[in-house]
């Protein structure tokens, strides 16, 4: 399963010299992955509220290969590498045409509202496959 989400480039998410800001790849790719889990149909504010169970980000393993800048047309690819019963392994990559920009390895696990280990929800699972 591949999620794409296009966005565009806008000058609050550049520095001076009109370059995306570092940090701010990690929003993208957390709007691919907010906007993939949504077309999914998973209700986040509704897991946590009927479930106790809510997502974090446990590890994020990033490169940045060429730099985007003000105005680009973008695009955030999600694809599911691995998944056990509480932790989703995720790459991402945010590209611009054919030139691949940025990618990451993002470990997400599941947590109880107390910060305690949880599994994933067994209907975030199913929809995975």
């Amino acid at each position: 399963m591949t999620h794409r989400l296009p966005l565009r480039v806008y000058y609050e998410d550049t520095d001076l010299a009109g370059i995306v800001y570092y940090a701010n790849y990690l929003k993208f790719i957390e709007r691919g992955r907010s906007e993939w889990v949504r077309e999914m149909g998973v209700d986040q504010a509704a897991m946590k509220r009927d479930e106790g169970v809510v997502f974090a980000v446990r590890r994020v393993e990033a490169d940045y290969h060429k730099p985007a800048h003000y105005d680009d047309q973008l695009e955030v690819t999600t694809l599911v590498e691995t998944v056990t019963g509480a932790r989703l392994v995720v790459r991402q990559t945010v590209e611009r045409g054919d030139e691949v920009l940025f990618t990451a390895l993002v470990t997400i696990v599941a947590i109880a509202e107390t910060g305690a280990p949880a599994r994933l929800p067994a209907a975030f699972r199913r929809n995975l496959h």
